[in-house]
């Protein structure tokens, strides 16, 4: 990838594994904006857009792209709850999410985290795929933490979306998540930081931007 033209960086992460968080600082160092399964909900909601929609907007021209990232400014500063992630979306729900993101990302660079980030953009120039895993202990420590559930909440919490993300990729796709030839960069958080990995990431693009030169010359 070569951070010197326009890219997209997606992000598959395993619950507990605090690849949010990473997705948002990783989005942040780069000054790119950040786009998560969340907000992209949220933004479906908010316009109530389907597909057709949206490209209905796109050939009246009108500026849908300003009101998106103004409702983003507004709704990326907060939190949303990570129970919105187990949800299963619809097939038309995935449809318009991938058009939005499509869109947003031809505007400018951008990180997305999601389960479906690879595949949303696996045909797409200049991008990287990185999947950030951790131990089971760990995740169910930081879910515990982080949602304050007890051992056992943490546990089921994790494994609905677990097995909700594995069948909602082998629904579109003939791939497991868990399969590293989707991704460019696999990270295992256990003993590493949210900054330590964003280096890890950032040192990678680095060199991938240097190779990119090189061969470009």
């Amino acid at each position: 990838m070569n951070k010197n033209e326009k890219f997209v960086i997606t992000l598959n992460r395993e619950l507990g594994s605090g690849g949010r968080t990473i997705g948002r600082k990783l989005a942040e160092r780069l000054e790119v904006k950040y786009y998560d399964k969340a907000l992209i909900q949220e933004l479906t909601k908010e316009f109530g857009l389907t597909v057709e929609e949206i490209e209905k907007i796109k050939a009246q021209k009108k500026t849908w792209w300003n009101e998106f990232n103004n409702y983003y400014k507004k709704r990326s500063s907060t939190n949303l709850p990570m129970e919105a992630e187990t949800v299963l979306t619809t097939e038309s729900m995935m449809a318009t999410e991938r058009r939005i993101l499509q869109n947003l990302a031809a505007e400018e660079s951008c990180v997305v985290a999601g389960r479906s980030g690879f595949l949303v953009f696996r045909d797409w120039p200049n991008h990287m795929n990185i999947f950030i895993q951790a131990s089971m202990e760990s995740r169910i420590e930081r879910v515990m933490r982080k949602q304050g559930l007890s051992r056992k909440e943490a546990i089921a919490a994790i494994e609905k979306v677990d097995q909700g993300r594995e069948t909602y990729i082998q629904k579109y796709a003939d791939t497991s998540r868990y399969d590293t030839r989707n991704y460019d960069l696999v990270i295992n958080m256990d003993g590493l930081s949210e900054d330590d990995a964003v280096d890890v990431i950032m040192n990678y693009i680095e060199r991938s931007s240097s190779h990119s030169a090189t061969a470009s010359e």
